[in-house]
């Protein structure tokens, strides 16, 4: 087997180990949101006991492309793919590590009915989660459109970010007995809105590796 080839069959195992990372993230998020809509904690349990797969992957797809670069001292495209790999994968992990926050914010509320309506707040998850398919078809395809329809969506879910946070925060100043469970609500808020920059940090990564130009999309 010729070196290129084998090197190009490498380079296929690191993006199946990424895609793999990216559908453990992709499941905790689910099963986050699922924990939240029907205040599940042993779903929300289940997102903290996988974590530690998640981090693993991670952990592996860098040494897996930080071992092809000291090895294989690639050419300056087959370098971009495997520096952004290790970024996208890190973008990955903390979105991860975002859904086990909002694990823990479900279990801190418990089973104790919401004292606000919350339907806004599956709004938003709904508009993250689509980001994230999408941005994995981006990926996938090398597709620039795609990556840079993601950043447009991530606008929306900072517009209802911010809708919902003055909601909250008014709902609590004049009823001061929900504090604890609208301080968790606004939580996952947050961790909701971080997850859609994330996954707009990976397309602005998918952007880099077809054109080899950075490009802000969180402005």
């Amino acid at each position: 087997m010729e070196a290129r080839e084998s090197f190009d069959e490498q380079l296929d195992d690191l993006k199946g180990k990424f895609l793999e990372l990216a559908d453990h993230a992709r499941l905790a998020v689910d099963r986050s949101i699922t924990a939240l809509n029907h205040q599940d904690i042993d779903v929300a349990l289940k997102v903290l006991d996988d974590d530690d797969q998640i981090n693993q992957l991670e952990e592996e797809i860098n040494e897996m492309a930080t071992w092809l670069i000291a090895k294989e001292q690639p050419l300056a495209s087959d370098l971009r793919k495997l520096i952004t790999t290790i970024k996208l994968a890190t973008d990955l992990e903390r979105i991860g590590d975002l859904a086990v926050n909002i694990a823990k914010s479900v279990i801190r509320i418990g089973e104790k009915p919401f004292d606000i309506p919350v339907q806004d707040i599956p709004k938003m998850v709904t508009m993250a989660r689509e980001m994230i398919d999408q941005v994995l078809e981006a990926y996938n395809e090398e597709d620039i459109r795609k990556a840079k329809q993601v950043a447009e969506t991530d606008d929306h879910v900072d517009q209802l970010y911010g809708k919902l946070i003055k909601e909250l925060l008014e709902y609590m100043s004049n009823h001061p007995s929900t504090i604890t469970q609208i301080t968790q609500l606004a939580f996952i808020c947050r961790y909701i809105e971080r997850i859609a920059d994330h996954t707009t940090n990976i397309s602005e990564g998918v952007i880099y590796l077809v054109k080899g130009k950075r490009f802000d999309l969180n402005q």
